[in-house]
């Protein structure tokens, strides 16, 4: 490949060597989305976001309940952020291999492996009753769940550059509908026998399990899923081997024709590359956008829920389990609705570029609103001002998760070849669970801190994110005008 003189909107990558989702002849106007597929892909990814979410609204209460702070009111929020990061830490151990895997054997194996996961460790998540417990539990959904990475990959299986803006406008509903009905679940089914003694007095298992019911439901949802796409989700790559082969338990084919291509262009998109390929600068800038966007995402979900617990005398709001789940409920179906609707159209008239730097810049009013909202509920209580401060902040984070939809584009863009997608999105999703691991501690830590010794006015873990939104912007400015394969 020659070397041309370039600058920051020149694909990085040449045109017959970039990465179609899908390859066609000839692309003429907008490729229909297959609803079929699409349809159960899109239902997964509601599932997927309600196992993390069910137990945003009771994690502070499950931590006093099981007695790991001693009472102490400050470090709830520390533990709080360990038994989230734990989940993305075990996830980012095993994300990448799960998607290495789902490029050699298929993507649908893989799915079914990890709703079997979320299934298990739900189970086991609302059986516990020491720490311990929880976190084996935690760190089990982490480790066997590789779902989130393979549909990704799927949808630029199925995707082209004419529809992957549609079927990303629609991503964010699905994940943002799981977020609403994951606390909404966790928020009003957490404690059944006390808060419905009508409906579920009678039962001694959710009377010494309370957080059964909620986690049950999830893990309910996940085996009715298993089912859904065992029987109706077709494979959407083309395998170059089966688990039975991979494990040496069935004899290889002598001749592999069927599967690889005579056509040698075609072979080397279709060949599966080493880790270190992969480690190309469009891939890394791609992983680095995604990384940022993350970090901040993350910190202020883990944060969310314990600032709204905190008492107000402590700089919180002081809400209760029910309140807290109807809140993050809103939240999502606010997210979701609002992505569909606009999404393609900003992406349409600012493009990829601009449209990510416009996201993580309102980062910034939704960060400041934190100790907005907490000086105006210590002066008036939770009045209807502090509840409309609530939904400004919430807003400001609807418009900023839209960095994401972007980002997965730029992401399944930058992959060397066909069969790498997996791939690829594996480096990106394991670099970002590693971020996912570190950031609800760091930012939850940095929170208890605060308002414990009065840090910054009690304001450090504030600060603390506008910094992560400083990154974000930096990683931004790196990125092309255009999609890499554009």
């Amino acid at each position: 490949m020659t070397l041309e003189a370039a600058d920051e909107g020149t694909p990085l990558l040449h045109t017959n060597d970039c990465v179609e989702p899908q390859q066609k002849a000839a692309v003429t106007g907008k490729t229909p989305l297959p609803w079929g597929q699409f349809s159960i892909i899109l239902s997964l990814q509601v599932l997927e976001p309600m196992t993390s979410q069910v137990i945003s609204p009771f994690a502070p209460q499950l931590i006093r309940d099981i007695g790991v702070t001693d009472g102490e009111e400050a470090r709830v929020g520390i533990y709080v952020g360990l038994l989230q990061s734990l989940f993305f830490a075990t996830e980012a151990l095993t994300t990448f291999h799960w998607s290495r895997l789902s490029d050699l054997v298929g993507r649908k194996p893989i799915l079914l492996i990890g709703l079997t996961g979320i299934s298990i460790s739900m189970y086991s998540f609302g059986l516990s009753r020491i720490f311990w417990s929880v976190i084996l539990s935690r760190c089990l959904c982490g480790a066997l769940n590789g779902n989130v990475v393979v549909m990704k990959s799927m949808i630029a299986d199925i995707t082209d550059s004419t529809n992957m803006p549609q079927a990303y406008g629609y991503i964010p509903f699905a994940w943002q509908a799981g977020i609403a009905l994951g606390p909404l679940i966790g928020g009003l089914l957490a404690h059944p026998t006390v808060r419905y003694p009508e409906l579920f007095g009678r039962f001694e298992l959710l009377n010494a399990y309370p957080y059964f019911l909620p986690c049950g439901v999830i893990g309910t949802l996940a085996l009715v899923w298993w089912c859904v796409t065992s029987l109706f989700l077709s494979e959407s790559t083309q395998p170059s081997t089966s688990f039975a082969r991979l494990l040496g338990l069935h004899e290889s084919e002598g001749s592999t024709s069927r599967t690889m291509p005579s056509d040698s262009d075609l072979r080397s998109k279709m060949k599966h590359l080493p880790f270190r390929d992969l480690l190309v600068t469009r891939v890394i800038i791609a992983t680095c956008a995604y990384a940022a966007a993350a970090l901040i995402e993350i910190s202020f979900r883990a944060v969310q829920p314990v600032f709204y617990a905190t008492p107000i005398e402590m700089g919180g709001l002081g809400l209760d389990t029910p309140a807290i789940g109807i809140i993050l409920a809103v939240l999502g179906i606010l997210n979701g609705v609002l992505q569909v609707l606009f999404f393609v159209r900003l992406h349409d008239w600012l493009g990829g570029k601009n449209l990510y730097l416009f996201f993580v810049f309102s980062r910034f009013p939704m960060l400041a609103l934190f100790p907005v909202i907490s000086f105006t509920a210590k002066a008036q209580g939770l009045s209807y001002f502090v509840y409309l401060l609530v939904g400004l902040q919430l807003l400001a984070f609807v418009i900023s998760y839209s960095a994401y939809g972007v980002v997965f584009m730029y992401i399944n863009a930058s992959a060397p070849n066909r069969a790498s997608i997996g791939a690829t999105n594996g480096l990106a999703q394991t670099v970002v669970s590693v971020i996912r691991a570190i950031g609800p501690a760091l930012a939850n830590s940095a929170y208890s801190l605060s308002i414990e010794k009065q840090l910054l006015g009690g304001n450090m873990a504030y600060w603390l994110m506008a910094g992560m939104v400083c990154i974000a912007i930096g990683v931004g400015s790196a990125l092309p005008r255009r999609l890499w394969c554009e």
